[in-house]
């Protein structure tokens, strides 16, 4: 047994070092998450799913408003607006954030849960990365690395943003930025499937009181901290249809949690046609920055600036 352990203990040692050396080389393109558990803890945020992810650009907040952000949204299965994502949110933040900034995105879908669904550990951000993470400014985060990246590490050295940005690229303010064809026959077909997949849908989910319930538990907390922003992003035409049908009073819900917490609502889910959208569902960088320059102007505005 000892000379086993002899001649072991090299090895492990040898795989280690080449593990630590490896992961180092983390980056945007290792996996659309990472970044988010890689860098300083924040005191401007932007939250919500993949359309505030792809949706809302932080380089640009900074150029309007003066001040550095970072976006941390991810998706909808991963970070829907509940319980995790409030935890999530508290070990992310700047601890000693006092005038901070936040942009919540919302949609009806970050808001609701499938019908069938009656226990918070039947949740589906149950398996996100945001519920068993703890350290979110470690950079490398071997922690990440070792829950959630499943792939070979050698492919974050040859994959690494140094060789070339993945169509994927998580910025390190946490931007995700889409590369994609936008040929008009590609976009429409990407966007058929989204309008099947939110037509099913539509006939699966309904409004969650427990996310209502975070969401307004989340404002609170924020509004301790600094300024809270709702924000309702476009969708293409006949996305926006699809909410209009599913949720036809959803802004007067925004509106009204709106107005109870003191904070302020912008819509821009009618103004669906001065944008371009990957799949009708997101916005293509270029429109990204569009809104978020809009966005921008809004919050400047609203403080009489």
């Amino acid at each position: 047994m000892k000379k086993f352990l002899i001649k072991i203990v090299p090895y492990c040692v040898a795989v280690f070092i080449v593990l630590v050396i490896l992961g180092s080389y983390a980056d945007g393109n290792t996996d659309d998450n990472y970044m988010h558990f890689a860098v300083k803890k924040p005191q401007n945020m932007i939250l919500g799913d993949s359309r505030g992810s792809q949706g809302v650009v932080p380089g640009v907040l900074k150029s309007k408003l003066s001040a550095n952000f970072d976006n941390f949204s991810l998706n909808i299965v991963e970070s829907p607006y509940g319980q995790i994502y409030f935890k999530a949110l508290k070990r992310k933040l700047d601890p000693e954030t006092k005038n901070g900034i936040f942009i919540l995105t919302v949609s009806p879908w970050n808001l609701s849960l499938d019908k069938g669904v009656k226990k918070e550990k039947d949740f589906p951000e149950e398996h996100s990365p945001l519920n068993d993470m703890y350290f979110y400014d470690r950079s490398p985060n071997y922690e990440y690395l070792l829950k959630h990246y499943t792939r070979s590490w050698f492919k974050i050295y040859t994959e690494r943003a140094e060789a070339g940005k993945s169509n994927t690229f998580l910025h390190d303010d946490g931007w995700l930025e889409v590369n994609i064809n936008m040929h008009a026959d590609s976009v429409a077909v990407r966007t058929n499937r989204k309008e099947q997949f939110y037509k099913e849908l539509a006939n699966s989910v309904e409004l969650s009181p427990e996310r209502l319930r975070a969401i307004n538990e989340m404002i609170n907390y924020l509004r301790t901290k600094g300024r809270v922003y709702l924000v309702r992003l476009p969708t293409s035409k006949s996305l926006t249809a699809i909410e209009s049908k599913k949720y036809p009073y959803f802004n007067k819900l925004l509106k009204d949690i709106a107005k109870k917490q003191n904070v302020t609502f912008f819509d821009f889910s009618g103004n669906y046609a001065e944008y371009d959208y990957t799949d009708g569902n997101h916005l293509y960088k270029e429109s990204s920055r569009k809104i978020t320059a809009r966005i921008g102007d809004s919050i400047m505005m609203s403080r009489g600036r």
